[in-house]
């Protein structure tokens, strides 16, 4: 569509009024699962969100919130935060993770971005460190991507690189990292003929070496370390190759738990440890066990393991693998460009917007929902208001968090009527969930549930609507679980506590007294996700949402 036939204006409604109140919350890992003494939900005292579900079943249903309904490659990619609010806020799906390395190094983009130039100032005196997953499953990580990154930065400057693999076995069949290897050593071969100095530098497998996540095991990541950063491990060997394959049948461990290993010259020194000056790229796409060598590389506060010394490197995620922490501050691979956000069409067409949450989620609730767009579209419509996350503690701590005052934030925007659309993130079902702290977790699900009920009695007091969804779960199961769904056990019989988020669908309820008679949920949107919500929250401001956007979740049965 060309600039000048592009007009912001959105078509009226036919049936739908205008000037309604809107209240659309958020809760943040908060998905729907079966009821049992793991599902803090259940367990939790939450009237608000019980009368939701039993009441009128025409304004209550689940929708999709991982994988390809939120851009993710895979249906056994978990939802997350970021993606979840791009999808909510932007009404379209666009292509995350994976998908988007593959279209920045297909266009060369990634060349081009700030990510790579930062790490480029280390090609001429340094070395590039390369470390990932070596696998082709495509969960975490691709041996294309790393292939094309390889030929990329050495046709952009890189003289000496050194690769630090972590094998498979996982997703992948076990066995196959000797396969993986071959491959990458005779694409390092090539380059060495046109002079640049390539090598594998060290080893491990991705269970036992670096690959921990939600600081499970810092060891994990103390044994990467150790090889990469200092050039130390318990086995040495000339090539990554004889490594592989010696250590599978030595040690008789499978690919997921190989020992960490350092590949060494031929009077013993390692080849490739991580120094000051040099470049360290993690390559893998999939950001949840990245995030503890992202710390380790990137905090010079840290205090999970000695590091013994820490190098000034310049370090760069493929991706930025945690948008609440900003971690890595550089990387690759931008998030996608997100163009006419649902909000920033609603500011132009006159609905005058509130956003608020605490700071932990605060970004999610503006910047990842317009778009991965800082600041008003328009500072004469619109108002966000952060309250200060509790710092210094973990949240199992105050499972409560900051979930009344926000509710009381979001009362008082609604009964100033100053404001169209309030738009609330109540983080306790995420952020207390990631602690795998049980008790405090159905302590938290209470909190989120009294905060809603504080909304939707505004909401009857000014006549207006509410929309209650989620972006992701994770408080619903707290329990790792086997394939027959059963809780999984570890070796001393204890039940192995789930910290992450989860594949489950989340609700979505509307109603309040604006709601016009006979709006209802459709039956012919099956499989909507996230990206149905901004349409269906258009039509409840009076608008037609535009037509390129994912289907409406509502009709109106006159």
């Amino acid at each position: 569509m060309g600039s000048s036939d592009f007009s912001w204006k959105l078509a009226d409604h036919p049936t739908l009024p205008k000037g309604k109140t809107v209240a659309v919350v958020v809760l943040d890992g908060w998905g729907e699962a079966n009821p049992d003494k793991y599902n803090c939900i259940h367990v939790a005292q939450t009237p608000t969100m019980d009368s939701l579900k039993q009441g009128a079943p025409e304004r209550w249903r689940l929708v999709r919130a991982h994988g390809t309904a939120v851009g993710l490659p895979t249906e056994d990619d978990m939802g997350n935060s970021e993606v979840g609010h791009n999808a909510l806020g932007a009404g379209r799906i666009y292509a995350q993770g994976a998908k988007l390395v593959d279209l920045a190094l297909a266009s060369g983009k990634i060349y081009e971005g700030e990510g790579f130039k930062y790490i480029k100032e280390s090609f001429d005196q340094g070395t590039l460190h390369l470390i990932g997953l070596l696998s082709d499953g495509g969960v975490h990580s691709r041996l294309d991507q790393l292939q094309l990154l390889l030929k990329g930065s050495s046709e952009n400057g890189a003289k000496r690189i050194r690769v630090h693999i972590l094998t498979d076995g996982r997703d992948v069949l076990d066995g196959s990292s000797v396969g993986f290897v071959e491959t990458l050593e005779s694409d390092l071969a090539k380059l060495r003929e046109k002079g640049i100095d390539a090598q594998i530098a060290s080893g491990g497998g991705r269970m036992y070496v670096t690959m921990d996540r939600y600081e499970n095991d810092w060891d994990v990541v103390k044994r990467g370390w150790d090889a990469q950063v200092l050039g130390e491990a318990p086995y040495k060997f000339r090539s990554a190759v004889e490594a592989v394959k010696k250590l599978r049948e030595d040690t008789k461990a499978n690919d997921q738990y190989l020992p960490p290993f350092v590949i060494v010259d031929e009077s013993g020194k390692a080849v490739g440890p991580i120094v000051d000056g040099d470049a360290v790229v993690t390559f893998n796409f999939r950001a949840d066990r990245m995030v503890m060598i992202a710390k380790s590389l990137e905090y010079e506060d840290f205090d999970k393991f000695d590091r013994v010394r820490f190098p000034k490197i310049r370090y760069a995620g493929m991706l930025q693998y945690d948008g609440e922490l900003k971690l890595p501050s550089k990387y690759l691979v931008s998030p996608p460009e997100i163009e006419r956000t649902s909000g920033e069409y609603l500011v132009h067409n006159g609905v005058r917007t509130f956003a608020c949450s605490e700071t932990v989620k605060f970004g999610h609730v503006t910047f990842f929902w317009n778009g991965n767009r800082s600041g008003y579209f328009d500072a004469t419509m619109e108002e966000y208001v952060e309250i200060p996350s509790d710092s210094g503690i973990t949240f199992n701590v105050r499972p409560k968090m900051k979930a009344l005052e926000i509710a009381e934030k979001a009362r008082d925007a609604i009964l100033s009527r100053k404001f169209d659309q309030v738009r609330v993130n109540l983080p306790n079902g995420d952020m207390v969930g990631h602690t795998g702290d049980i008790e405090a977790t159905v302590v938290a699900c209470k909190a989120a549930d009294e905060a809603v009920k504080i909304i939707l009695d505004a909401i009857e007091q000014v006549g207006g609507i509410y929309v209650v969804t989620a972006d992701h779960g994770n408080a619903e199961d707290m329990v790792k679980r086997n394939k027959t769904g059963q809780p999984q056990l570890d070796k001393a019989g204890n039940i192995q506590i789930l910290t992450s988020h989860t594949l489950q669908p989340v609700p979505i309820a509307i109603g309040g007294p604006g709601l016009a008679p006979g709006v209802r949920f459709r039956n012919n949107v099956p499989d909507g996700g996230l990206a149905n919500v901004a349409a269906t929250v258009m039509n409840l401001h009076g608008f037609e949402a535009p037509s390129d956007y994912e289907p409406t979740l509502i009709e109106v049965d006159n």
